[in-house]
């Protein structure tokens, strides 16, 4: 079983990635793209086991808002390192939709991005690249103090400092 850095700690992932082509299974704990979702809802909904949505840069969140109460996590895909798009997605989860579940950065990430990850509402990362997870945890503390809000801050260092 894989791991994956979860709320700052290294833990065993139980999620079973799942891509348009695969069967899906009978029981376990699924992530589903967003097209399987849309394709195949009730079939996922009547199944053992929890069901996730894995959202690709172009994806709109919007498509998902009704359905966030069916998903204890939500998975954003960055197919680059590069792309800021999921950074935007899991800020509208958090912010429009008042999404309290886990979102999970998938793919190709990197350690210097950790910090404004959190800041945007990722709770969980799962890496593309063999990567010291230990250390990457430590990413997620660099720094003491923000000064903006932001979905993990709800107000601004001059009003937390009274």
């Amino acid at each position: 079983m894989p791991n994956i850095l979860s709320h700052g700690k290294v833990i065993d992932d139980h999620w079973i990635l799942l891509s348009d082509e695969d069967a899906i299974p009978a029981q376990g704990d699924i992530i589903v793209p967003l097209s399987t979702w849309a394709a195949q809802r009730e079939v996922l909904l009547a199944r053992e086991g929890a069901v996730s949505v894995l959202l690709d840069g172009q994806d709109e969140v919007e498509t998902i808002a009704d359905d966030l109460a069916h998903f204890p996590m939500i998975a954003i895909h960055f197919a680059k390192f590069v792309d800021g798009r999921g950074f935007s997605s899991a800020l509208l989860l958090r912010d429009r939709y008042h999404y309290q579940g886990n979102i999970r950065a998938i793919g190709h990430i990197i350690r210097d991005q950790l910090f404004l990850m959190k800041r945007c509402g990722f709770s969980e990362f799962s890496f593309s690249a063999e990567i010291d997870l230990h250390a990457a945890a430590d990413s997620l503390n660099v720094f003491s103090e923000s000064y903006q809000t932001a979905a993990d801050t709800a107000e601004p260092l001059f009003r937390r400092r009274r």
